[in-house]
């Protein structure tokens, strides 16, 4: 990839986040008092992730659930209508709002606005090695194509779990293989343009959840698998891949 991709990429991002941040205020004041008076009084929330050449990072988000959600119900995996989200994190989490602090990650230099998506370093070892080896050449972002295809993610697990499927197995052999797949395709053509049309399918995805233009945007993508579907995913691995261990 070209010097003046990577350089014009990181002006555009800080330029971008600094404009946000002066935008944002409004919006993050009553969010920040929302959050002091309501369920655990936390606003920020830090998780390390696996970033820019495998250099791990606190990422910040606004606070959405109780702090020991890792030790409580399914550990590190959120499902939909989680009874561990908070009441306000459940707004915040619909809206996408809970990802706003991580403009000050892009200020900072670990995160680009597009990228792909830093993982938990648990959910980065489930990548096949030749993705683990290539994803985090490039800087991850607080968007990405993983992120616009899986915008679903909750829903995806919470439908393989209420089928008696174990979380972690459906997320190393349903999501993660095809994860990484796309990860690659985004590697294979980022640039500019593509970039942008990652920004303009997120847009649509927040202002219009119930509108699909992934196939418009990038029609050549790799095809959605059908092991994403419970009853496949059962079908391919048997019963040994159900169970209700989802913690840790």
């Amino acid at each position: 990839m070209s010097r003046f991709y990577e350089s014009f990429k990181r002006v555009a991002d800080v330029a971008a986040a600094s404009v946000v941040i002066a935008l944002a205020l409004p919006v993050v004041v009553p969010i920040v008092i929302g959050l002091r008076l309501t369920g655990e009084g936390e606003v920020f929330y830090r998780q390390r992730r696996v970033g820019h050449r495998r250099r791990q990072f606190g990422i910040l988000k606004f606070a959405t659930m109780l702090k020991n959600s890792p030790s409580m119900g399914t550990g590190d995996i959120t499902l939909r209508n989680d009874p561990r989200v908070t009441p306000m994190g459940g707004f915040l989490r619909k809206t996408k709002l809970n990802e706003l602090p991580q403009v000050l990650n892009v200020v900072a230099g670990d995160l680009s606005l597009v990228g792909p998506r830093p993982l938990m370093p648990v959910s980065f070892e489930m990548y096949d090695p030749e993705v683990q080896r290539v994803v985090y050449d490039s800087r991850p972002g607080i968007t990405g194509l993983g992120s616009v295809v899986y915008r679903d993610e909750e829903a995806l697990v919470s439908a393989a779990v209420d089928a008696g499927i174990d979380g972690r197995a459906y997320y190393r052999r349903a999501i993660y293989p095809y994860k990484g797949q796309l990860e690659l395709y985004y590697r294979a053509h980022r640039g500019l343009l593509f970039d942008l049309r990652i920004l303009v399918a997120t847009a649509i995805s927040v202002i219009l959840p119930g509108v699909d233009v992934t196939r418009q945007l990038f029609p050549d993508l790799p095809p959605r698998p059908a092991v994403l579907e419970p009853a496949t995913f059962l079908s391919l691995y048997g019963p040994s891949a159900s169970s209700s261990k989802t913690q840790p």
